[in-house]
Formats: structure tokens, sequence, C-alpha cells
């Protein structure tokens, strides 16, 4: 970005405070000015030397704004229990999530968001702190002991117009990035890095359910595009999964917006998901559909995946498609995933393709096998759960006519 290109917008280098206040001043200045902020690195001053920002809360982005983060990263501090970036709708308490438009987070260059040094929670809303999944919280009588919604990374709930590019997000604390009930979207060129643990004082602490996106209930007419590296979890996860009777703006729970939003769908539906390179290195899935208990999935497409597990590596599938856990009513009727799309697939993992629920009306082609042991395509619910499927120009490598 050039220096001209960057001297109408606001900068917190700009401002004094607390880095999540300078940050905050720059926002606001911006919504007045109708400008992007854009964040550089920061400079050192009397309070420190780093060239990074370290925030206590998060950024919260509303309606109307662009955030630029221009070759620097952003860290969140060992007091901060909450996510990097949020939409302003939301947040702890807040029972009414009104509509939010045109949010855009973009990163240039060497962009990063990086968890904590020691956490105070990790994990999702199912994670007893300190008993599966680390926090400094465990144990805090006053602080929520499970996991939640202010563990993601990037939380956006009931927006649309958005895009979030160009990111490398390390070390966060859950997912990577979850939407809600957004649409009309693109996440393009994210990149991730996370293992589900991190040496914390000389001790492997677990740090759970490092999914890198996450689209939940309600969310459509998004596109993902470039997806890159490797998480604990999940790295691409399309969950629609009802929650337990909350409001919104509750701790304790992974989706911000409790059981739901009036007058919205809680469908996921009309999804492209284009070029994922990368792995997951907690052995978990690399792309996932999960719809359970009356929430349908429909009209989505995955065109190019490439596992890039490492020797010794197999994820459990590199495509999974539904569940017959019981937590979650088991498998789906027929009718409620389907419109699916799985093609030009590089698949490494114990299943290549796995159906693990119902699927009909859909489409696998193009899956290159390199386990001998496994089909192209398995069917681990049982093939009276599948309805209409075309499965073609599938092959295992080695293996013989």
């Amino acid at each position: 970005m050039t220096t001209a290109q960057s001297t109408f917008m606001e900068n917190p280098n700009s401002y004094h405070g607390t880095d999540s206040e300078r940050i905050e001043q720059a926002l606001a200045a911006a919504a007045r000015r109708g400008v992007p902020v854009c964040m550089t690195a920061r400079r050192p001053d009397d309070c420190a030397e780093r060239p990074y920002w370290l925030i206590d809360r998060a950024i919260l982005l509303p309606g109307k704004s662009t955030l630029i983060i221009d070759n620097c990263a952003i860290k969140l501090s060992d007091s901060a229990r909450d996510n990097f970036i949020r939409s302003a709708n939301c947040g702890m308490g807040v029972r009414d999530i009104a509509p939010l438009a045109d949010i855009h987070i973009i990163g240039i260059g060497n962009a990063e968001l990086i968890g904590a040094d020691r956490p105070r929670a990790t994990g999702d809303g199912a994670k007893t702190l300190g008993e599966r999944s680390y926090g400094t919280d465990a144990g805090k009588a006053e602080e929520c002991q499970k996991g939640d919604w202010r563990n993601i990374g990037v939380l956006f709930a009931r927006v649309s117009n958005f895009s979030i590019s160009g990111l490398t997000l390390r070390d966060y604390h859950c997912w990577g990035i979850s939407l809600e009930y957004c649409g009309h979207g693109r996440l393009t060129s994210l990149n991730f890095a996370a293992v589900g643990w991190k040496m914390i004082d000389g001790v492997k602490e677990p740090f759970l359910n490092q999914d890198g996106i996450d689209l939940r209930r309600g969310c459509y007419d998004i596109v993902i595009d470039g997806v890159s590296g490797y998480c604990g979890d999940d790295l691409v996860a399309l969950t629609g999964i009802p929650s337990q009777r909350r409001d919104a703006g509750e701790p304790g729970s992974t989706m911000i917006s409790g059981m739901g939003i009036a007058g919205m769908s809680d469908d996921i539906r009309h999804v492209v998901i284009r070029n994922v390179v990368g792995y997951c290195a907690g052995g978990h899935q690399i792309v996932r559909f999960l719809n359970t208990n009356g929430v349908k999935l429909h009209h989505v497409t995955l065109d190019g995946l490439t596992d890039t597990s490492p020797d010794g590596l197999r994820c459990h599938a590199t495509v999974r498609i539904g569940d017959s856990n019981p937590t979650w009513g088991g498998v789906t009727p027929l009718g409620d995933t389907y419109g699916i799309i799985v093609r030009n697939v590089h698949a490494s993992g114990k299943h290549a393709v796995m159906i693990a629920g119902s699927l009909c009306d859909a489409i696998i082609s193009g899956v290159v096998n390199y386990n001998p042991d496994v089909e192209p395509v398995s069917f681990s619910s049982g093939r009276e759960y599948i309805r209409n499927v075309q499965i073609s120009d599938t092959i295992t490598v080695g293996q013989m006519d």
C-alpha cells in the first residue's frame, strides 16, 4: 500500500492509550469520516517496544466498516477472554442481534492473528477448562468453566455483504473463523497454523476444537476460496447443530446467537468451497458437512481439495458428510442433506470421501484416493441412507485393475 493510499485512512498509531483503546479510537474516527482503518506495525513508544498489537478485548466492527491489517500482527493478551475481531452487533448480554452489512477485513502481506501465550480459556462450549482443554480461568468460581464463543478468533453474526481475506491465524483458542446467520459473503486466501495443543511453561497443553472456518446455522450465499495450512480440528466445516435452550449473548455456548434468530432460516445453503490445500493436524476431517436435528444443508459445492497430510498422519476423513452420533439425533432423514457436489479431491485420509449420515441428489466425482486400504467413497452409515447419488471418475493410486 502506498503512502498516498494510507494517508486518508485512520491508523491506530495516531492515537494514545492501550493498544485496544487506540484501535477503538481509530475505528470511531473512521466511522465518522467514512474511511477504512489501516493497521500497520505498531510503532514503539514509552509503553512498549514491540511491533505487534496486544489487545485486551475484541475489535468490534460496525456495519459499513473496513479493517485493513497491513503486514502486522494482532495478538491476544493473557488477560483477554475474547475474540480477535467480532461484529459489533453481538456480545455478552446482547439478546437481540440486529442485522449489519458491509463489513470487510483485508489482510495485506504478512497479516497475522495470534493467540495468547497463556489463554484464559480454550475449546468449545462442551469442554470444561482444565479437564479437557487448557485455560487459566480453570477452577475460578467467578468465571465460566466452559469454553464458549469468546474463544473464537473472528466471529460474525447476522452480517451480510461481507468479506474476510488475506489472514493467517496462529494458535487461536477454538475455531478460527465462525459465521452465524451470515450471507452474501466471501472468505478468501486464508491460512491456518494450529496443531491442537501448545507448549506452555514446559507442558504440552490441549487446545481443543481448533477448526479453521466454520459456517454455522443460517449461513447462505457464501464463497470460500483459497484455504491453506493446518489446524487441530476440521479445516473447513459447515455445522448446523441446534443449540440448547438459551438466550443470545450468554456464556458457555459456542453459538453467540443462542437458539437462533427469529424469522431467519437455520438451514445452511448456497455455499461454494474452492481450492483447499491443507490437513488436520489433530486427525479429524479436512472438510466436514454436518447438519442435525432438522437443520438442512443443501446447494453446496466443494471443488478442489488437496490433502497435504505429512507422512505418518492420516486424518479420519478427507471429506466427511453427515454423522450418526446419537447426541445430535443420529442419521438425518433422507432429504435433509441434498444438492451436494464434491469433485476434484486428492485424499490421503483413513477415509477419502466418507458418507457418515444421509445424502441424496448429489454428485461425487474426480476423487484420487492415496490410501490403498479404503475405497474412494465409503458408506459408514449404510447404503439405505443414500438416494440418487452419482459417483464417477474415482481411483485408488496403485490399485491394480
